[in-house]
């Protein structure tokens, strides 16, 4: 079910600040940013053959990513793979013994569903499911 790896997710306290140094640094090109209300966050994304980067701003106070960039400071928040069913997967990350932060999936940015499995539960790693929404 899983397909590969979608993205990884970058927590930073300003995009205005930090999109023009991975285009000059790295000579990548943000390709889209959005705001996502239900994660209470903006992001920024850089396609780098095909996975990408994604930039997290926190919107809020109260978002995981300022709570994130409170406790640990701006760098890499999550790891996203890419799955056909999302559903199933929760389900079979769940039947593995997996904590889930998100029992069911919830919108995510670029058209997606998204789900967390807790990091306690992967070792030290926050990751991230993310499908396609059903047409």
């Amino acid at each position: 079910m899983i397909k590969h790896i979608d993205h990884l997710g970058i927590a930073v306290r300003s995009l205005e600040e930090t999109i023009p140094v991975y285009e000059k640094a790295l000579g990548i090109r943000c390709e889209h940013r959005e705001e996502v209300p239900s994660q209470k966050v903006r992001t920024a994304f850089f396609d780098v053959g095909g996975v990408h980067l994604e930039l997290l701003e926190p919107t809020a106070p109260d978002s995981p990513i300022a709570k994130f960039l409170a406790d640990r400071g701006e760098g890499l928040h999550h790891l996203a793979f890419r799955t056909d069913d999302i559903v199933a997967q929760l389900a079979q990350a769940a039947a593995g013994g997996v904590r889930l932060i998100n029992e069911k999936p919830v919108d995510g940015a670029g058209g997606t569903l998204v789900a967390f499995l807790h990091p306690k539960s992967t070792h030290g790693v926050l990751t991230e499911l993310c499908a396609p929404k059903p047409a």
